[in-house]
């Protein structure tokens, strides 16, 4: 008798077993955000931290499309910039058993070896944001994010088409650059932009570049430091992100300067979260480059095509818009492609979602 109700157990058990099999492997084909079997769709997120508004931003548009409610468990990992954090969230996703991993990674390098981990265990690892440099790109599904170095390409393109606005064309202009984390890809491309505009124009002078960590409180240390080296030799603050923008302005009017086009400064940055913007209508930041956060349904697209059984675009640009506080500049062209200028008022902060 105990042997025929073992034996039923385990037929029991076989059948749950190869049902949850079957389960597993058609979870790439259905049509639903969950699985064929009703299941939530398990996603590993590994954030590189909270360093910013816009990094805030960017975890809560992950969290609120990566719901229960639309069908998906989401394992969130706040790796405090550290690269060594995303590689051990990674692992730590594959011994779940995750569908998806979704990575933004803290620098561009160092990522085969663990993406190789995640291609070996069948899990697709989609990249967001900031981009990876690996041997293969069939380490990874697909990435979305922001064309960086179009980002500073704009913002220079504007300095040149404001200063002959101004009638300072000719000008000497000292810049200085705060950049962000050194080897993400928004420091990589936005530093990038800028050398380009620096090149082009024979009376611009870059100073210096250092960087501010992408963070307030870096931001205002390096120009406190570059205001006791350079003083008011600073014509252009080029801040890679409005974080490290708001601790250059608190540097810069404590010693006694003031920002904005009627200045002894201008204040350019990044990101074009609503603070930024803020800062934006009232002068103290001039022209504000917009870098699109929310991709938290631009990652959901990706594995619904996926989950299709279907190949998305390996990698996908966010269209971004370019904000100033005057409208001096109406718009700029770059790479023969123009871009509207927007004057920022209130009325476009309060339509904004960041």
């Amino acid at each position: 008798m105990k042997r025929r109700v073992f034996f039923s157990i385990m037929v029991v058990c076989l059948i749950a077993t190869l049902t949850a099999c079957k389960a597993k492997s058609d979870s790439t084909v259905g049509t639903d955000v969950s699985n064929s079997s009703g299941d939530l769709i398990k996603v590993g997120f590994s954030q590189v931290g909270a360093e910013s508004d816009w990094r805030t931003a960017n975890s809560e548009s992950m969290k609120k499309t990566f719901s229960e409610e639309n069908g998906y468990e989401l394992i969130f990992d706040d790796a405090q910039q550290k690269q060594e954090n995303q590689i051990a969230a990674i692992r730590n996703f594959i011994q779940q058993d995750v569908d998806y991993i979704v990575l933004a990674p803290v620098t561009e390098t160092g990522w085969d070896t663990v993406l190789q981990e995640a291609k070996d265990a069948g899990i697709p690892v989609i990249i967001v944001d900031r981009m990876v440099n690996v041997s293969d790109e069939g380490l990874y599904t697909a990435w979305v994010g922001s064309n960086f170095e179009l980002e500073g390409k704009k913002a220079a393109a504007w300095l040149d088409a404001y200063l002959k606005a101004a009638g300072k064309g000719e000008d000497s202009i000292n810049i200085v650059d705060i950049q962000g984390t050194i080897g993400a890809s928004a420091q990589i491309g936005r530093t990038a932009g800028l050398e380009a505009g620096v090149n082009e124009h024979s009376n611009w002078t870059l100073l210096v570049k250092t960087t501010g960590e992408f963070t307030q409180a870096k931001g205002q240390e390096v120009m406190e430091s570059l205001l006791k080296q350079y003083g008011d030799k600073i014509d252009v603050v080029y801040c890679e992100n409005d974080n490290e923008a708001f601790g250059a302005i608190d540097a810069i009017e404590a010693a006694g300067y003031k920002v904005g086009l009627d200045g002894d400064m201008i204040v350019m940055s990044f990101d074009s979260t609503n603070a930024g913007l803020t800062d934006t209508l009232s002068g103290k930041i001039s022209l504000n480059t917009e870098c699109n956060p929310l991709h938290g349904t631009r990652v959901e697209e990706i594995i619904k095509t996926l989950e299709k059984g279907e190949t998305p675009d390996k990698k996908k640009y966010v269209e971004e818009e370019i904000f100033s506080f005057d409208n001096s500049v109406p718009s700029v062209t770059v790479d023969g492609t123009d871009y509207t200028v927007t004057q920022v008022t209130q009325e476009v902060i309060d339509s904004r979602a960041y």
